[in-house]
């Protein structure tokens, strides 16, 4: 830091370096600065009478600091006229920045949970649990019976179909085994495969109804063939953006915001809509620098009074509660509440036409549109954005075809009806104790079938375009969130059998379940493939395996019918990815690389997944075990940038999966060398996986494949307006203009005024709160601001008296004893949630 010369007053260094960092207009510097210097001929503070100059001598009480706070963000801010129809000098807190709306309080509240159907049904023979009211569905409309009809008669035909599938592969299955089933081993075999195949089927059958969709038009029955393609939007049907954030890395999340904001403005609907950043972050730098960010946003794109941030300073229930926060606070003057999360970008058209859909479609609850991946420039990233780019809409259409208006909500990119939300969907947390008691973790499934229990249809408009968001770089990040959605899912299952549940969103809690218990089963059918093998090699052969047996059982090996089987399961998995390329053949492959490229993607794409699957196998049994003995997930946001994985990360999470498919290796060469053709797929996937996951992380090779025309996507061959444009912002916030810190809130006049003017503790002046603000001023004094916690730090966010307190009492220490304070002149290029503050702007 550059500091002035001395000046023969004491103090003067200390009130040029101030007044050079708050930048104040000529006049306003010039009075400040002679108001100073005769202080300081009077021996008082030079620094308290800056402060009373740009007060006016409006001390507040006789704390020149906490006054001067609204000139300080003024001078801050370049004098926006903006900022000054928002900001005002608050009597007994100082300055005060209106970023959110006046409150319109709604109540809500939730309906206690009873998961266990005995205790319901003894406690309504009771009377303390009465049947679910026929006015509970009073406020729905009703709904067309055609379209509840059809699902029915689809649903049971893809019962019929899995069933039938499943039975006939279980019966080649018996004859593959050398005692057709008789053996206890080989009845737990066959359990574990009849699972596991009707899983595969129902997949299977999921993706040929999407590929037909797909192929031949929009399904009369689907929410987007309701008409009103550009009808204009009643003035009523107010609509708020909630986008639910906690320590994110800010640079992206705005300039995501901004891109959606801006492609909105291009239509004619921005009048109806009103965007809300809800904020959960608890490490003080992000919300320093959020705070920042929702300034220039609104700045930028004149967003002020359109534009809101909220921080919370009780968080409880995660999302759901943030979410829960808004409607009790705002809900009330909305129709609709559209959901982003902090990855996701939207077009204007496409936040349009779900409000159109919602107005065309009464009967509606939820619209989930279909947010297609893009972003990122890791291989492993582009791999996934391809395969999801491709398989996906088979998977999305095809869930629809099957699940019309009793579908899936995924908690963001979706649009919501506010007034049945807010009366049925507040959560309560479940009963008990233990891992799977407490505030619900995956809050969409269960939101869903909440809406649907209210009588409100729950919707995927697969075919409506212009819904993007981000996926994990790296393999590390994306098993991080499956633990997370694994422990939510494995927790909504005790919801199985609330009453009322559609049995559509049962089956949907149960796909949940499935999604992750599926790998422990596939485990445990490995281990007693395995242990069969075992029995077999070191054993003698039993011919009379059952009581009073008269004929001997030979054993029989069948390796035709076992290369038939496998070969019928492999198509069920491979043939998805077929109709995916045929599809996007059909529509023009150009955007995907070309036919050629395409195909080799495909390919490729299919030889990763298969090297993948044994390692995702092994870490989600380990996560299933850790959820049932009680192991707590860690809930923490994920990479939002491309994250490489090291070798020393590598080998720490995927060293015992080597260790393991090298001993398994050797245990099955040991009983069988031939054996080891039908096990190489998963122990050379258990061998590979450190380098494989190295390698697939890196940035550099996703660019060459990219330059390759190899997993190309139309988002990045043609990318639209909105991507380009969220790119460009995230790299301006990134390489601009410096990103405050806590450290600036404490120090930096300008900085402070405006962590001051959006602090929300503004707690009425008593004894007790005076004490504790008197201990956080000695406490920042004695130790310095690197010496607080995070919680403290965030304690001092929130309180604007102290925060201006401690600001003041730093400078009169430079004052005083002529401390030099540290100054940062170049942004740092990390996040800032990767950011661990190691500076302090206090020394004594």
């Amino acid at each position: 830091m550059n500091l002035k010369p001395n000046n023969s007053l004491p103090g003067a260094d200390a009130v040029e370096d101030y007044l050079d960092r708050l930048a104040l207009p000529p006049e306003a510097r010039d009075a400040a600065v002679d108001r100073a210097a005769q202080a300081a001929s009077e021996g008082r503070s030079a620094l308290d009478a800056v402060h009373r100059s740009l007060a006016g001598d409006d001390t507040l009480g006789g704390d020149p600091v906490l006054a001067s706070g609204l000139q300080r963000l003024r001078a801050a801010e370049g004098n926006d006229p903006d900022i000054d129809s928002i900001a005002r000098q608050a009597p007994e807190s100082g300055v005060c920045l209106a970023s959110a709306p006046p409150l319109n309080r709604t109540p809500m509240s939730p309906e206690p949970w009873v998961p266990n159907p005995i205790v319901r049904f003894w406690r309504r023979l009771r009377g303390e649990s009465p049947h679910l009211s026929d006015d509970y569905m009073a406020t729905a409309p009703r709904m067309d019976p055609r379209w509840r009809q059809a699902g029915s008669r689809r649903r049971m035909c893809l019962l019929i179909l899995v069933v039938l599938q499943t039975v006939v592969a279980t019966y080649y299955m018996k004859g593959v085994l050398p005692y057709q089933g008789k053996q206890v081993l080989e009845v737990g075999i066959l359990f574990l495969f009849a699972l596991l195949f009707g899983w595969v089927s129902a997949g299977f059958w999921t993706a040929m109804m999407g590929f037909l969709q797909l192929l031949i038009g929009r399904d009369r029955y689907s929410i987007s063939a309701r008409g009103m393609e550009d009808a204009p939007i009643d003035r009523s049907a107010r609509t708020a953006i909630v986008m639910p954030i906690c320590n994110e890395d800010v640079s992206r999340v705005f300039a995501g915001l901004r891109a959606t904001y801006e492609s909105l403005a291009q239509t004619d609907a921005l009048d109806h809509f009103d965007i809300f950043v809800l904020s959960d972050s608890y490490k003080a730098d992000i919300c320093v620098a959020e705070q920042r960010a929702w300034v220039d946003l609104c700045k930028a794109v004149k967003g002020f009074g359109r534009i809101f941030y909220r921080r919370r300073r009780r968080r409880v229930k995660r999302k759901s509660g943030n979410i829960d926060d808004f409607c009790r606070r705002w809900g009330g003057n909305y129709r609709y509440m559209i959901v982003l999360d902090a990855d996701s970008v939207m077009t204007g058209e496409c936040l349009k036409r779900l409000v159109q859909l919602m107005e065309a479609s009464p009967d509606a609850g939820i619209i989930q549109s279909a947010p297609q991946a893009s972003g990122m420039d890791s291989l492993y990233a582009r791999i996934q954005q391809f395969a999801t780019r491709v398989y996906g809409p088979l998977f999305t259409a095809g869930m629809h075809y099957w699940q019309l208006g009793e579908s899936h909500y995924w908690g963001h990119n979706a649009i919501i009806r506010l007034a049945p939300f807010m009366r049925h969907c507040v959560l309560a947390p479940l009963p008990g104790k233990g891992a799977f008691a407490g505030a619900i973790l995956s809050h969409d499934f269960v939101e869903a079938a909440l809406m649907r229990r209210a009588g409100w249809g729950v919707w995927i408009a697969y075919d409506v375009p212009g819904s993007y968001e981000e996926l994990p770089p790296n393999l590390l990040e994306e098993l991080q969130r499956d633990q997370r959605w694994c422990h939510g899912n494995l927790m909504n299952f005790r919801l199985f059998f609330i009453q009322g549940f559609h049995p559509v969103h049962r089956a949907v809690f149960l796909t949940g379940v499935m999604s992750y218990l599926s790998a422990p089963l596939w485990f445990l059918f490995l281990l007693l493939s395995t242990a069969l093998l075992a029995v077999h090699t070191l054993t003698e052969p039993q011919y009379f395996v059952e009581p009073r047996q008269l004929f001997p059982i030979w054993p029989q090996w069948h390796p035709d019918k076992a290369i038939a089987l496998f070969s019928t399961t492999f198509v069920l998995l491979f043939l998805p990815k077929v109709l995916g390329v045929l599809l996007v053949w059909a529509r023009g492959s150009r955007l995907f690389g070309g036919r050629q490229k395409a195909l080799s993607s495909m390919l490729m794409e299919v030889l990763f997944s298969m090297l993948l699957a044994p390692v995702r196998m092994l870490f989600h049994t380990r996560f299933v075990v850790a959820a049932f003995l009680g192991l707590s997930a860690k809930w923490i946001s994920p990479a939002r940038d491309n994250d490489q994985t090291t070798w020393g990360d590598a080998f720490k999470r995927h060293g015992s999966q080597t260790l393991l498919g090298i001993c398994w290796a050797a245990l099955v060469a040991w009983l069988n060398p031939v054996f080891l053709l039908w096990m190489a797929p998963i122990l050379a996937a258990l061998l590979l996986i450190i380098p494989l996951s190295v390698y697939s992380s890196r940035v550099d090779l996703g660019r060459r494949a990219y330059l390759s025309r190899l997993f190309r996507i139309p988002e990045e061959t043609q990318p639209p307006t909105e991507l380009q444009a969220t790119r460009r912002y995230t790299a301006q916030n990134r390489t601009g203009a410096h990103i405050p810190h806590f450290e600036d809130a404490v120090v930096d006049p300008g900085v402070n005024a405006l962590a001051c003017a959006m602090a929300t503790g503004r707690h009425k002046p008593n004894a007790l709160n005076e004490a504790h603000r008197r201990e956080q001023v000695d406490r920042v004094m004695e130790y310095g601001v690197d010496a607080l916690s995070e919680p403290q730090k965030i304690k001092l966010l929130d309180d604007p008296v102290a925060l201006s307190r401690v600001h003041g009492a730093i400078w009169r220490s430079r004052e005083e004893h002529a401390v030099q304070l540290r100054e940062r002149t170049a942004p740092r290029e990390e996040p800032p949630e990767t950011l661990v503050s190691a500076e302090t702007a206090a020394v004594l």
